[in-house]
């Protein structure tokens, strides 16, 4: 059970859409292979403990469709944002509208185009027939409200950001990838110059799995913090940031624990910082810059 918190969750303004979120947000992936039952006490709970911001993507198996029922009771009080991994205009498209359907709504609040990693993503999503088209007609037919994109390299982050006024961005964003990878500083930078909103994912990130070896979590590709007070730091340095949101590693005891941390994070100081810079040079980050070769 997600426990009544002390003090309020924190909201935080998202660039310059108007909209305010909680500081922690909640993907999909939490309920992926759970019960109905299961997916409407979570969510419930989530929003009781003042979580307004839901993500979600039609790659996390079942996850539209255990989210968009149980957000049913709170879906105009709460912050929606969907993906597509597709690249061409009519694959976003059809999409979108099984997206909209899976989720019980008639609109998104964001929608993104997911993991926005290589030159040939770019190519096709901002090319003739590409996705951005899909998202301007869904913005303009009232189905989308913002468009935003996530990205798993800084050299299609900044290309994507020239190529068209986007709304967000959501971005890999801790410590390690920040002090050991190099990646982040230069995303962070422009789109804050651009006034967009942006969004965390992988805050609660340590580091890669070991070659050929299983992750210890199910919904976890990576190796995650585990321990509390690992968490609160970690969090601390994302929030820390000039970002609005942060979504937790899949594995639901994170989310609590992200949940739990998130009403009494303190900015890290100068010694802080240089602690995690010092901790972050032993750790594999999971994404790097460059990452494209010239």
């Amino acid at each position: 059970m997600i426990r009544p918190l002390v003090k309020p969750l924190p909201r935080r303004a998202l660039g310059r859409t108007g909209e305010k979120l909680s500081i922690i947000g909640m993907g999909g992936i939490v309920v992926m292979n759970e019960t109905q039952e299961h997916a409407d006490r979570v969510v419930a709970e989530a929003f009781e403990a003042g979580v307004n911001y839901f993500d979600v993507a039609p790659t996390y198996g079942d996850a539209e469709q255990r989210l968009g029922p149980a957000l049913k009771p709170f879906r105009h009080e709460v912050f929606l944002a969907c993906k597509t991994i597709e690249r061409d205009r009519r694959g976003a498209e059809k999409e979108l509208h099984q997206s909209l359907k899976n989720l019980c709504t008639d609109h998104l609040d964001l929608y993104q185009m997911h993991s926005l990693e290589t030159r040939e993503d770019i190519d096709r999503a901002f090319g003739p027939g590409g996705a951005i088209e899909t998202f301007e007609k869904a913005k303009g037919a009232g189905k989308v409200r913002f468009c935003g994109f996530s990205a798993h390299s800084v050299e299609a982050a900044l290309a994507a950001m020239d190529l068209y006024a986007f709304d967000t961005i959501l971005l890999p964003l801790n410590y390690v990838c920040w002090f050991r990878g190099n990646f982040g500083p230069q995303v962070v930078e422009k789109a804050g110059e651009k006034g967009m909103g942006i969004l965390a994912l992988k805050a609660g990130a340590h580091t890669v799995a070991e070659k050929n070896a299983r992750p210890p979590y199910t919904k976890c590709w990576y190796v995650p913090l585990e321990k509390e007070q690992q968490i609160a730091r970690s969090f601390s340095f994302t929030l820390s940031l000039p970002i609005t949101a942060a979504l937790p590693p899949a594995e639901e005891k994170f989310f609590r624990i992200a949940l739990k941390a998130a009403t009494a994070l303190n900015p890290p100081g100068e010694t802080e910082l240089k602690a995690l810079e010092r901790e972050a040079a032993a750790f594999e980050p999971l994404f790097r810059y460059p990452a494209w070769k010239s």
